[in-house]
């Protein structure tokens, strides 16, 4: 977006939007901390996030524990403080806040009270999409996570990557941008991350195969569908610890 010229301004505080004679719109905001500052803009998309409608539904009455957002505090059963009440859900705690992960966890839920189930939703590798024009898509831990958690047991492997049509426009072979974090004792791929204009298609099945527990060797053993940025996936072999660049070299 920053490239076709707008204006994104991450950790922003807005205090006042003002629409002058022309039309156009005046803003006063802060980024970090800082001095307000006021521009004058066509057009605002303004990502303010939610909170949880909690509120007027007696479950303070009830007991039921709400943390200091106002979602209900949940255990990994989704079962609330009051033992027969189930919350889950944006509203819950424990989750990230998308619709199929609500979808799947009452699935699951009614299979464990109605129909004799055991099976416990998994947040591990959980996909999820950034549908900006280059679509942003992620799977399990972030490079940092990993390095926290496993230390020096951890290996990232990166790479750009160019879509076909690209080549007709001339468009930049730089700009999509895959990386697989690997924890090296194991082998096993624990964050996935993509940056491509079709990356919620390419990350739907590479959740099936980290679900299934894939290791790096098993996306290198695959065979990949050519020309397809997907096919980027079987052939990263450039490491961040390398020093090497990741730029794309050839078809």
């Amino acid at each position: 977006m920053r490239s076709i010229g707008v204006d994104v301004r991450r950790e922003a505080t807005v205090s006042q939007i003002v629409k002058d004679t022309s039309g156009r719109l005046r803003v006063t905001m802060s980024s970090d901390g800082g001095k307000d500052e006021e521009r004058v803009v066509d057009t605002i998309l303004f990502a303010t996030g939610r909170v949880p409608q909690s509120k007027g539904l007696g479950l303070e009455e009830c007991g039921v524990n709400l943390d200091s957002s106002g979602k209900i505090v949940v255990d990994s059963c989704d079962r609330t403080s009051v033992p027969n009440i189930y919350a889950i859900g944006d509203v819950a705690t424990g989750g990230p806040e998308l619709t199929p992960v609500a979808v799947k966890a009452g699935q699951l839920l009614a299979e464990r009270l109605y129909n004799k189930g055991t099976e416990i939703m998994s947040q591990q590798f959980i996909p999820t999409t950034v549908f900006t024009p280059l679509e942003y898509s992620s799977i399990g831990m972030t490079e940092s996570m990993a390095t926290q958690l496993y230390k020096d047991d951890v290996e990232v492997y990166h790479g750009h990557l160019s879509p076909l049509e690209w080549s007709l426009a001339y468009l930049d072979p730089n700009t999509c941008y895959s990386k697989m974090v690997v924890r090296k004792s194991t082998d096993a791929v624990i964050g996935f991350h993509l940056l491509d204009p079709n990356a919620g298609e390419i990350a739907q099945m590479a959740a099936v195969a980290m679900n299934c527990g894939a290791r790096k060797v098993d996306f290198d053993r695959t065979i990949g569908i050519h020309p397809t940025t997907a096919e980027g996936l079987t052939t990263l072999t450039i490491t961040k610890s390398s020093g090497d660049s990741p730029a794309k070299k050839g078809c």
